[in-house]
């Protein structure tokens, strides 16, 4: 697979310099996943994307998992698992049973009122 391909999709040559940039960059770097997996994923999910969204979406996937594998070389040993960042307190009050409004109150101010209900125009023809 070459790489110097792949930056003569692009058609403006600030985004040509930059992905060869970014593609000798990741040539150091292991390649992750291939474009041929991106197209392949893209199929699964009924996506349909030009050359130039897969190119871009292979170098950002790239990215994504290369970031993923510096986080597994990290030392977890002893740190418990958490699922924020910050500790959550429940934010809800008590249940208390409380009054509720009279039936004739809740329709005081009413515009129209048919019996013991609202009375609403009709949207559906």
């Amino acid at each position: 697979m070459g790489y110097r391909g792949i930056a003569s999709v692009s058609k403006n040559t600030g985004v040509r310099a930059l992905t060869e940039r970014k593609w000798k960059k990741r040539k150091e770097n292991k390649v992750k996943i291939r474009k041929e997996e991106v197209e392949y994923v893209a199929h699964l999910a009924r996506l349909e994307f030009g050359e130039e969204e897969t190119e871009k979406f292979t170098l950002q996937l790239n990215d994504i998992l290369t970031y993923i594998d510096k986080l597994n070389q990290a030392e977890t040993t002893g740190v418990s698992p958490m699922t924020h960042a910050m500790p959550l307190v429940n934010a809800f009050r008590e249940d208390t049973v409380i009054s509720s409004l009279s039936n004739e109150s809740s329709l005081a101010n009413a515009p129209e009122t048919r019996g013991s209900s609202f009375r609403v125009p009709k949207v559906i023809e």
